[in-house]
Parts: structure tokens; sequence; C-alpha cells
């Protein structure tokens, strides 16, 4: 599946490419709990369709009730529109108890500028979209470093970015699982395995498989801030120099399954023969996964899954669950008070 910001801007060029009027709401303030985060975009077209979410639904139903049957669609310049500003409407509205959003909505989205952004975050490139307040003119920008959505009484600053990226090393039953969860979360998966016989049976469709070595995949991906690594072949010379490789890259997250022991002994090959120390591979996840129990492969790439997803939103883990990472770790049982297995 696609970034959700692409979806809803490629969308919302095709409805104006067609001469179909439609606004684009963007969730520029927050107040208290709110469903869905600053900088969440959604599209609403004049017959009503909506693509994209800024609410649990009630918000985008209000929309759609105010601008989707409207035979005088708005024009002009953004406006704001706040929700939840009393109890009672944050109750409508379905918002969590004290909560309050801000959103901004652009009317007369330039066609040449909106295929231009949809151009630039196809081609992998991170762009902030510049918007004037006061006539609703946009200038495109391309940055280096994802930023975080910006408002004044001038102009709003909302950075979109390319798709994230996930390379899986190895292509076992376990990458399956894990590649579908990631293109479900919007993820760009490649998958390497010079394994024939694994790569003989992949079934997931959406996925770049490769032969290619994975220290040289990591290399050639040019891994950046959008890109995780998971080395999944409990094999060290398919997985040590590529995990190696990938330490030099700015890559959010870089793990390899396996046991509380194994990830040891790894640890331990990087700091004898490959030169490194405890703090130069400090980066490094292994046992990798949120403890869930997991004894199967799909569950096992459901606690993987949601550790990457915690990284890349920045979630601070609680205590306990951090505990038990570094008991076990995804798919870990434990045999015997003094050793732990993979429970693949």
């Amino acid at each position: 599946m696609e970034n959700v910001d692409l979806v809803v801007l490629r969308t919302l060029l095709d409805w104006r490419r067609s001469g179909k009027r439609a606004l684009l709401a963007t969730v520029v303030r927050t107040w208290g709990s709110s469903p869905r985060p600053i900088g969440s975009i959604m599209a609403l077209c004049e017959d009503g369709s909506v693509v994209g979410s800024i609410s649990g639904g009630c918000i985008e139903d209000d929309l759609i009730r105010s601008y989707g049957a409207s035979k005088e669609f708005p024009s002009g310049p953004p406006q704001f529109l706040k929700y939840g500003i009393t109890a009672d409407e944050a109750h409508r509205f379905g918002l969590p108890c004290g909560g309050t959003l801000e959103l901004l909505l652009e009317f007369e989205i330039d066609v040449e500028m909106l295929s231009q952004l949809v151009q630039q975050l196809s081609s992998g490139l991170l762009v902030q979209r510049i918007t004037r307040l006061n006539d609703g003119v946009v200038q495109l920008s391309k940055v280096n470093a994802p930023e975080a959505l910006s408002v004044s009484s001038q102009e709003l600053r909302n950075t979109f970015g390319p798709e994230y990226r996930m390379l899986i090393i190895g292509a076992g039953q376990l990458s399956e699982y894990l590649a579908i969860m990631a293109l479900f979360n919007g993820f760009n998966v490649t998958v390497c395995d010079p394994r024939a016989e694994y790569r003989g049976g992949w079934k997931v469709e959406g996925v770049t498989l490769t032969s290619e070595m994975p220290d040289d995949v990591v290399i050639a991906m040019k891994l950046d801030s959008r890109s995780c690594v998971v080395a999944l072949t409990h094999d060290p010379k398919l997985d040590d120099l590529a995990l190696l490789d990938a330490l030099q890259t700015k890559a959010f997250y870089i793990g390899a399954i396996g046991s509380r022991r194994n990830s040891e002994a790894r640890k331990q090959r990087l700091i004898e023969h490959f030169g490194h120390t405890e703090e130069s591979i400090s980066g490094l996840r292994g046992p990798i996964g949120i403890y869930i129990g997991s004894k199967t492969p799909p569950e096992i790439a459901v606690s993987v899954m949601a550790e990457i997803l915690a990284v890349k939103n920045s979630v601070q883990l609680p205590r306990d669950m951090q505990v038990a990472i570094a008991k076990g770790g995804a798919g870990i049982k434990q045999d015997d008070p003094g050793t732990l297995s993979c429970g693949i």
C-alpha cells in the first residue's frame, strides 16, 4: 500500500484534473487528546467522496454535510475551523474528553502545483508545502530532513515525505508475514535473500525481491531516517555484514531476530572481529519485538511490527514491555531458567 498522504494527494489531484471542486483539510493544532495527530490530511470532493482521515469519522461526516452537498462549494483563501471547543461538541464529534482540534481548509487547490508535489513524492523526495494563508498560494521546497508542521498568521508549513522503507533480510515464512504488515502500514518493502530455495517460495506481491547479498543491498538503498532494517535469517554470513553497514546509516530501526543468547553472541562477534564497541553497536536491536507470548510466525511478525512502529512514532515503550524485550523479545520461549531459544 502507498503512503497514506500520497494516496490522499494523488486522489485529490485526480479530482481536480477531472474538473471537480475539492478541498484539502489539514489538522494544524490539537488541545488535549485528539483522534489524529497534527499534520493529518483529508480531501473532500464536491460529490461527497472522501479520502484520508482527520478524526474517527464524525468530523469527516460533518464536513461532508457542510460542503459535500453544497451547491456553492467554497472558494477563496484558506479557512480555520475548530471542533470540540465545548464538552457537548467534543462528545458530538466523538473527540476524547477535553479534546479539541483545529483544521485548515484549502479550497482552490492549484492543479499544476499539486501535480508537482505528487511527482516529487513519488520520486522519493522529502518536500515541504508552504501555503500562504491570505490567498492560498502554495510554494514547494525540497528539504533534507523531516520537520514538524508549523502554522503562523501568515503561512502553513507541512512536510510530506516519501514512503517509509523496510529492508528485510531473508525470504522465509516470518518475512512474508512481516512484509504483509509493513505493506499494510504504508512501507515500501525490499526483501533480499541470495538463497534460491527461499526466494522460490515467496508469495507476497508488491515487494521488491532481490538475490543480491544483503550488505550490497544496504549500500545500494542509501538508507535514511525513514528506513528500517530487519534481519531474519539467523545466518551470520548473511546478517552480520549487512547489519554493520546499516549501523553506518541513519536508519531509524536496525534489528535482528534471535534469542537473548544469540543476540549477545552477535554483538560479541561485531566487537571482537570488526573492531566495534558497545557504544558503536548500541543502535542494534536484538532480541527484537514486543513480548506478547509469540510462538507462531504471524504472531512474531505482529510483535516485531509493533516495535518498529513504536520506534518510528517516537513512543517510549512502558517499562514492563522493555523488560520483556530484554528478557526474551519476539517469539522467545524459555526452555529452562538459563536457556532462551527462538520459538519460530
